[in-house]
Formats: C-alpha cells, structure tokens, sequence
C-alpha cells in the first residue's frame, strides 16, 4: 500500500450482464480516503496514487464520464484539488478507448494468406486502424476475430494503411519476424503499389507524368495535407507516377504508382496537377459520377515474400461502385 493512500474497499458490481442487449460489461468499484502526502493535489495526479495500475489519461476520461465522486458529489475537473481526509468513489468504467482492440468477426476478403502474412482486399468505408471517432468496427477489430494470435502483434500485424474511402489490398503480417521484414521492405521502397483512380479534367499533356513535391500537412489547414516548400514547411519528399489510360469529356482514368507512401499521396498529388480525385472533396474534388467516396482503388500489390522468397503479385478487381461511376462517363475499363 502506498503511504499517502488508504484503499478502503475493492468490490466488483454485480455483474447484471445482458449480453442479448448488448450492455457494457461489469465495472469495478473503488473507494480510498486521501491522506496528507497527498493533500493539495490535483484530482488526477491524486487518482494515479490510489489506483496505480491505471494511467492518467484513463482516469481522466473517468472524470469527464461522471465515473468519479468526490465526497459524495460527482468530480467534474481533473484540476479540482483534493484535501486531507476527503473520500474518493471510484467506478472503473470501459471506455470506448479500452473496448477499442477487441475482436469482432466481419466479412473479409482475403486474397492470400500464408503462416507469415495475409492480404487482406479492404472495402471502402472499412476505418484501418481505431481512433478517435472510430475506436470500433474497424479492420484491425476484424484481424483480431479472424486469428486470436494478431493480440501479440503491434497494431494487430497492421503494416501499411488505406485511407477510410480507398479500397483495394493491403498486407498484413502473421508473426513479429514478418511484421519486422515486412517494415523493412516498405521502408526500402521494395513493396509496388499501384492504384486506378478517376478524377476530374480531360487530361492534357504526356501520356505519364512523373510528380516529386514533398507533402507536409497544410499550414493553412491542419486537417489535410499539401504539397509543401520545405525550406518553409514541416514535411517529407514524395513521387508519384501518374498514367492516363482514358479519359472522356467530364474527367479521366488513372494509374498511380507509389514510390513513397505519404499520407494521402496520391489525392494530394493529383489535386496539385489539377487533376483532383472524384469524390475528394477534402482536395478540391467534387461528387459526381453517381460515387459517394473518392475514386481511389489500390488494385496491385506486388512484393517478394518477406520469409519465403516468393515473389507475390496480386490484383483486386475493380468496385462494382468504380465501374458503374465509369461507365456514366462512358470510359472504358481495360483490367
């Protein structure tokens, strides 16, 4: 027991689980007195000290949600000082945060997999990874039913991610040799990843055009990322191939090949040739076409095997929304 606190009582809730109603499971309560080592603290500071194995910010959010009384009376501060003698209730509640990295079987479609590694073809709308906004549903919450193993890896075995709306393949790692080979190889620019996009404006000029501007996030808007200056501006160098395969009277259809992989390369680097994807409007581009998600679909992913030396060469087929949206404009999908 630490000297400045008193655990008085430790007694779970009655459990009261009705898993058919889909309620949260039992919490735990706690209730300590605060001793004069820690008279004059911070509500918070004073919290970590009575129940250790819990972070900060945890015990914060249990402050925000009402899951704290002080003397009777709900703590609503973190910054709220606590006295000698007073008593602190304690209700261990999950948070959404807590319940993020939990298993929940979905539908996935997985194009290979092997003892090291899976490619797994993620939907548009499918969240990578939780986070704010998002801390359930998302593809990593799907890894983790589809094998109980990916708990023991970082990030679920994640590796690389697709932004919400993209669709297309992406690799994921079985086991922590692979995890840590697979970094290496995308580190080393080892890994080919090639998307089909569809954007506005006939296109004009070569055929291919080659596009290095750095990308950093926006100075102007911290919510995207932009072509950056960076004698002025935080951000990283980035390349991108761009082809045109087709193109009608409203936009045209893209090949992208990444040789980096920034944040949002692709849709920052077509916006910034004046070709902004359909659909983004986060980058200048607009609905249209009958698509409600930008028209971006990561269609080949091409690596030598981290562990066995294979070489893999895998494709997705296009979204039945992508082709739909191209044959509005009349655009001809050649696979």
């Amino acid at each position: 027991m630490k000297e400045a606190a008193a655990i008085i009582s430790a007694d779970p809730l009655a459990d009261g689980l009705d898993e058919a109603q889909g309620l949260e499971p039992p919490a735990e309560s706690r209730r300590a007195i605060v001793e004069a080592g820690l008279h004059g603290q911070r509500l918070d500071r004073a919290l970590v000290v009575l129940v250790p194995e819990f972070s900060r910010s945890y015990l914060q959010q249990l402050i925000d949600t009402d899951a704290v009384q002080l003397n009777g009376h709900p703590a609503r501060k973190s910054a709220s000082k606590v006295r000698a003698g007073d008593t602190v209730h304690i209700e261990l509640r999950p948070t959404l945060q807590s319940q993020a990295f939990v298993a929940q079987p979905m539908d996935l479609r997985v194009v290979h997999e092997d003892e090291f590694l899976r490619v797994i073809d993620k939907p548009a709308g499918l969240v990578v990874h939780p986070a704010p906004g998002n801390w359930s549903g998302t593809l990593l919450n799907g890894l983790l039913a589809l094998d109980a193993s990916a708990a023991m890896l970082p990030r679920a075995g994640i590796v690389h991610r697709l932004d919400k709306d993209t669709s297309g393949l992406m690799v994921v790692a079985r086991t922590r040799a692979a995890m840590d080979a697979l970094v290496g190889l995308i580190a080393r620019r080892e890994v080919s990843r090639q998307y089909l996009a569809l954007a506005h404006r006939p296109w004009s000029g070569p055929r291919t055009r080659t596009i290095e501007a750095p990308v950093g996030r926006d100075p102007r808007n911290r919510l995207r990322m932009a072509v950056v200056d960076l004698a002025r501006d935080a951000g990283k160098t980035a390349r991108t191939d761009i082809e045109c395969l087709a193109q009608a009277d409203a936009g045209c259809w893209l090949r992208c090949s990444l040789h980096t992989g920034r944040t949002h390369q692709i849709r920052v680097h077509a916006a910034s040739i004046g070709h902004p994807l359909v659909g983004d409007t986060l980058y200048g581009g607009t609905l249209a076409a009958g698509l409600a998600r930008q028209a971006l679909h990561a269609f080949r992913l091409a690596l030598r095997h981290p562990m066995t030396g294979a070489d893999l060469d895998l494709r997705s087929p296009l979204p039945e929304d992508m082709r739909e949206a191209l044959a509005q404009w009349g655009v001809d999908y050649n696979a």
